[in-house]
């Protein structure tokens, strides 16, 4: 089992088409998707094509959370099940399409990694100007994040690594930011949050997605077209 992983898709999956295919990939091989895959966007059933695409292919997805997506708990449906050490959501007509829960620690190869998804949608009135899916859901609220804490107290706050979509905000890309956004309206309460996170966790590994960019930021991988193995 090889585990390998990668940044936001929004429902394009091409390059992972090609590294399948150039890699001689199976089932027994994971995909990590930092947030935005795309997978639960249109929602109604009309995710379902892309479902079926993604789940005939010669790799298990396991995705984090985004924020251009509907969380798996308010789709009825999902179930949850065990992988890993850990919880996920998954659609048993889709069982190679895996959704992480914020909070859960995951075992990859004796390594333990917690997920921590969501975060703020800088286009969120230009898609709800123009009647695109927005979800309120798409940032940590306050019971997920003390379950994320709980864990972390449960773990002794030392990790192997992190699985989050955004960054903690003394990492964040300044110079990939979007040009002609007022960033003093933009809330970054996610980010803050995951700041207190970073100067008391214990972790040897950081991803994220999110910025559409790859890049190292301090101690943060942030990843975008980037596909390489999931650090052990």
């Amino acid at each position: 089992m090889s585990i390998y992983i990668t940044g936001d898709t929004h429902g394009n999956f091409g390059r992972i088409h090609y590294f399948c295919d150039h890699n001689s990939t199976s089932k027994d091989d994971i995909m990590i998707i930092l947030g935005d895959a795309g997978i639960n966007y249109l929602l109604f059933g009309m995710d379902d094509n892309l479902k079926y695409e993604l789940n005939m292919m010669p790799i298990t997805f396991f995705c984090i959370h985004g924020n251009h997506e509907e969380r798996p708990y308010n789709i009825p449906s999902y179930e949850e099940k065990s992988w890993h050490g850990g919880t996920v959501y998954v659609e048993p007509k889709f069982p190679g399409l895996l959704f992480a829960k914020d909070g859960e620690i995951y075992d990859f190869n004796s390594k333990k990694y917690i997920a921590i998804g969501g975060a703020y949608s800088v286009d969120k009135y230009i898609r709800q100007l123009r009647g695109y899916p927005w979800f309120p859901s798409e940032q940590p609220n306050d019971e997920i994040k003390a379950y994320v804490e709980k864990q972390l107290d449960n773990a002794s706050w030392i990790v192997d690594g992190v699985l989050s979509h955004t960054v903690p905000k003394s990492f964040e890309p300044v110079w990939a930011f979007i040009s002609g956004i007022d960033q003093s309206k933009i809330d970054k309460s996610t980010e803050l949050w995951l700041d207190e996170i970073e100067k008391k966790l214990k972790y040897k590994h950081w991803y994220a997605g999110h910025f559409h960019v790859d890049s190292q930021e301090g101690p943060i991988k942030i990843m975008f077209n980037s596909i390489e193995k999931l650090a052990e």
